[in-house]
């Protein structure tokens, strides 16, 4: 599949720019999820083969970790027996905690606690969503040279994280997760992003992996991985099927249409906004109750940012409340200045609050369709994913947009994600089984890409929703005589200017050979590859040689030196942690045994085994450590492990663990 296109147009400076076009496209062996999350049975590879590759859904507000194994998929749990991860990392005076546990102190610590950092990453601390979001965290973003950081009280000390050093911590948590369920260590992934981030986006979130040690086989975007999910027992099929994927999470939307005949996936085109998702129907309801609440009480609790925390975890209940009832209620003691605060909404109600959110998704369906050059009637199918999409409004508005079609929840919203992720991981490790090797995937460009003319003009190199990978080369000149270096802004958008458009920098191409205006000749070559991370090169005509092409300016890309360091950083954190959780283990294993052992002691009759003065003995050195352990919370491993050692010395030679 290839085409060529030439043209002329003039660059800002002036100078003449022919534009050659050569587009490849990618022929990448991909398997497929079943029609739903649970476990398929598929034909088994090597029984209990080590699997070296997972897939992560690396959420805004959960995160979900998959592998294929035997012949199937399996969604793994966590130490609390959840199948999704909150991401969220709270950092303590002893040790950062990760997901359910750090969720569990937001309102505890709301400071400390970050989350939804995903809409920090790649972005520059001036952009206009850091600074929307940033007035609704409860934790302080600063600004380091235009990139955002998280400022946090970790172990008493003031510390700075970028986004993508706490991305990676909860990639360390997933990562940690896989190799608990299956015994060994994992070394690579697939990890999802919105079909919406650009390129820097894109960048940093592999730096992200790359600090938590993982190597990245593939980013995808979230819908394509959920197309996955669904068409692998498609695979027969042999008339097209258009499919279109509505992607509404906690956080993103994304929605692509995508083509289905006999495994091959083709995405015909793929939109979203990185910054919208349920979560904004819990703010609505925020604001609803707060002003509520200052009706009845005449308080204004906007300002408590404690009450804010804690109410909007109840919103979010009562959310998820009325996707199954018509009715949910707020119950919340002591919200704010010792009052209590009991009310209820109704489904209709939460409806009305959230009416215009609801419908404006039905624009990127639309915008979706035309990039496809479909009309609705040609969707065979339209899938629901992520789990704002169990809102029944959101059902109705894209079932009555699609004339009364039935709607596909055949996929677990929540985990097909992941699902689809991990069935591409097993593909790019090369795994046998035949299912796997009967599917080929065709991603495409979410954004365009292009330079900067005159006028300020965005001059378009690559359209949106072009097949990846792809290469495009440039053939520039010079506007001014003896030139010894090109500048030439690049961005990343679909606006016709330049200013309304995301900069991903600006490209150097230095030094070229001295010469007359127009005589130097500059192939520049821009290559995106199946990630939809852009690299470039460049080639002088006149000496044929390479050239130095650097990307300064806006692009939030970590340096080389940075990473390393974050790197470092990370591996000490995991060594602390360890050692921390290590601590806890012995402290707790102590707890247990003291409290066991107790328990037995005045629960049983044991007078044919101690007499009264031997079970009073054993008594005062069991409390006398109890009251040890209360005061020495802090203390180290060897000292809780000292003293089990005390505690059962205490014992006789008869045992009572048994």
């Amino acid at each position: 599949m290839g085409c060529t296109q030439s043209q002329n147009r003039k660059t800002k400076n002036g100078s003449n720019v022919h534009v050659t076009e050569t587009r490849h496209s990618d022929t990448i062996s991909i398997n497929d999820s079943e029609s739903s999350t649970s476990s398929n049975d598929f034909e088994s590879s090597t029984s209990n083969e080590p699997v070296s590759a997972i897939g992560i859904d690396l959420g805004t507000s959960y995160s979900c970790v998959g592998v294929f194994r035997n012949g199937k998929v399996e969604i793994i749990p966590n130490e609390q027996g959840n199948r999704l991860t909150p991401s969220y990392v709270a950092f303590t005076d002893r040790q950062w905690l990760i997901g359910d546990e750090a969720k569990n102190r937001l309102s505890i610590n709301p400071q400390d606690t970050v989350f939804h950092f995903k809409r920090l990453i790649g972005r520059k601390f001036s952009d206009s969503i850091v600074q929307s979001n940033m007035k609704r965290w409860p934790f302080k973003v600063i600004n380091d040279y235009e990139k955002p950081k998280i400022e946090v009280k970790y172990k008493n000390q003031i510390k700075q994280f970028t986004p993508e050093e706490i991305s990676s911590m909860i990639l360390i948590k997933m990562k940690h997760i896989a190799e608990s369920y299956l015994g060994h260590t994992v070394t690579s992934a697939v990890i999802t992003v919105p079909a919406s981030f650009n390129d820097s986006q894109r960048q940093s979130t592999r730096d992200a992996a790359t600090i938590a040690g993982l190597k990245v086989l593939r980013l995808i975007n979230e819908s394509t991985a959920a197309a996955i999910a669904y068409g692998l027992d498609k695979q027969e099929i042999s008339n097209e099927r258009n499919i279109l994927i509505y992607d509404l999470g906690g956080g993103t939307f994304n929605v692509s249409v995508i083509s289905l005949i006999k495994g091959i996936f083709e995405v015909k085109s793929t939109t979203g906004d990185g910054d919208f998702g349920g979560e904004d129907c819990d703010k609505r309801m925020v604001k609803y109750f707060v002003e509520e609440f200052r009706q009845k009480n005449q308080k204004n609790l906007s300002e408590n940012k404690h009450a804010l925390r804690r109410l909007l975890r109840a919103c979010e209940h009562a959310k998820v409340a009325l996707s199954s009832s018509s009715l949910a209620s707020i119950e919340i003691d002591s919200l704010h200045e010792d009052i209590d605060f009991y009310s209820t909404i109704t489904r209709a109600r939460f409806e009305e609050l959230n009416d215009d959110l609801f419908y404006s998704t039905l624009e990127s369906v639309k915008y979706a369709l035309h990039d496809a050059k479909m009309n609705k009637s040609q969707i065979h199918e339209v899938i629901l994913v992520g789990g704002s999409t169990r809102i029944p409004k959101v059902q109705k508005i894209l079932q009555d947009f699609f004339n009364g079609k039935q709607l596909n929840k055949s996929i677990n919203p929540d985990e097909a994600v992941a699902y689809g992720a991990a069935i591409q991981a097993a593909i790019l490790t090369e795994n046998k089984s035949k299912q796997l090797k009967k599917v080929l995937l065709f991603d495409v460009t979410s954004h365009s890409l292009g330079i900067e003319s005159a006028d300020d003009v965005m001059t378009v190199v690559v359209e949106r929703n072009t097949i990846l990978p792809l290469k495009r080369i440039h053939t520039f000149t010079t506007s001014v005589d003896f030139q010894q270096c090109v500048a030439i802004k690049l961005f990343q958008g679909e606006r016709s200017m330049t200013k309304k458009n995301h900069l991903l920098g600006t490209i150097d191409i230095c030094p070229i050979t001295p010469a007359l205006k127009g005589v130097p000749e500059i192939q520049l070559t821009f290559d995106i590859d199946v990630n939809g991370i852009l690299n470039i090169s460049a080639v002088e005509k006149i000496s044929g040689k390479e050239k130095k092409v650097t990307l300064t300016g806006s692009k939030m890309q970590l340096s080389k030196d940075e990473l390393e360091r974050m790197i470092n950083d990370a591996k000490i954190y995991q060594i602390e942690d360890e050692i921390e959780g290590e601590r806890l283990e012995a402290k707790n294993l102590l707890r247990s045994y003291c409290f066991n052992i107790k328990t037995k002691l005045n629960g049983e009759n044991l007078e044919y085994i101690f007499n009264d003065d031997e079970k009073k003995k054993i008594i005062d050195v069991l409390e006398e450590i109890s009251l040890w352990l209360e005061i020495n919370q802090f203390a180290k491993k060897e000292e809780f492990e000292h003293k089990l050692k005390e505690a059962e010395n205490a014992l006789p030679e008869q045992s009572l663990e048994d």
